[in-house]
């Protein structure tokens, strides 16, 4: 299965969304490490201050917005999820400066058939990240972000590429939340086995995490993503082709939904390639929410 046309289906168990009403209104150089530097102050600038003591990866956010509160896992019918958070985890690297797209040349390429390169090597110091820029540095010749997606994912008829697969992605993720005081870890039985879940311990984190993709599509729309901050543009990407984005917009009343939704559908109606040649933005960024919504 190639997750390069990935498209996203809505999945059931999802929170009812009440009627009625009206919410919120509708070449690499000596400079490279100055740059990585750069990158990572700019990353924590880009942050709420009140939410340091919490500070979320794109790839817990997306899983966040996913689990159920009470159960603590995330809904049986989604199929998406698991490629989006590999998604994530490419623009995590490429928003902390530790890889990118190769350079275009006279002939330009399309976002698609650009190979991700190695940037920067040095740790993040979240262990999923290490891992695949690890395994994104030691490849020979460069791959492409679509197979990126597919080797970490593990979805590839290649053995050869089955040592990228990055394994036990979700649950490492909530093991990651429940360190950060978001979740607990517990054991539930469903008759025939026992699964591990992750009921939420401080529901204001997701909660205020809900209310920021609210309010990007509502009351803080720009209609222009280069004006909107790469995370939160990405977490919306991500989260729409992780199927878990609809979540966040559960609560909204019917007027305020139709508004974001049509938002989204905006965003995703872009011509990513011509929003990728503007100045001052993120090309893997681009090119990895290309993957999921082409």
């Amino acid at each position: 299965m190639s997750y390069g046309t990935v498209q996203s289906s809505r999945s059931g168990g999802l929170v009812q969304r009440r009627t009625g009403g009206h919410g919120a209104e509708g070449g690499r150089s000596d400079g490279s490490r100055t740059d990585e530097k750069n990158h990572d102050h700019d990353e924590d600038d880009e942050h709420d201050a009140d939410s340091k003591e919490t500070r979320l990866t794109l790839m817990e956010e997306v899983l966040l917005l996913g689990l159920k509160d009470r159960e603590g896992y995330t809904s049986f019918w989604n199929d998406c999820i698991s490629s989006g958070l590999r998604g994530c985890i490419l623009i995590e690297l490429a928003v902390r400066g530790r890889i990118e797209l190769e350079k275009t040349g006279m002939r330009r390429k399309s976002l698609q058939n650009r190979k991700v390169l190695c940037r920067s090597d040095t740790p993040t110091g979240d262990v999923l990240l290490d891992e695949a820029l690890k395994h994104i540095k030691e490849t020979s010749p460069p791959e492409t972000v679509q197979s990126w997606i597919e080797y970490l994912s593990g979805e590839t008829w290649n053995p050869l590429k089955l040592k990228y697969q990055l394994r036990n992605v979700r649950e490492r993720l909530a093991k990651m939340l429940a360190e950060k005081g978001v979740c607990t870890t517990e054991k539930q039985n469903f008759l025939l086995f026992d699964m591990t879940t992750h009921p939420l311990t401080d529901s204001t984190v997701k909660q205020k995490l809900v209310k920021k993709v609210q309010e990007s599509v509502l009351t803080r729309w720009v209609n222009d993503p280069h004006r909107m901050d790469k995370r939160m543009l990405s977490l919306i990407y991500l989260a729409h082709a992780s199927d878990v984005l609809e979540n966040a917009f559960a609560p909204l009343s019917d007027d305020d939904y139709e508004m974001a939704m049509k938002r989204v559908r905006d965003l995703l109606d872009l011509d990513f390639e011509k929003e990728s040649a503007s100045e001052n933005t993120n090309e893997l960024m681009w090119c990895v929410i290309s993957s999921f919504t082409k």
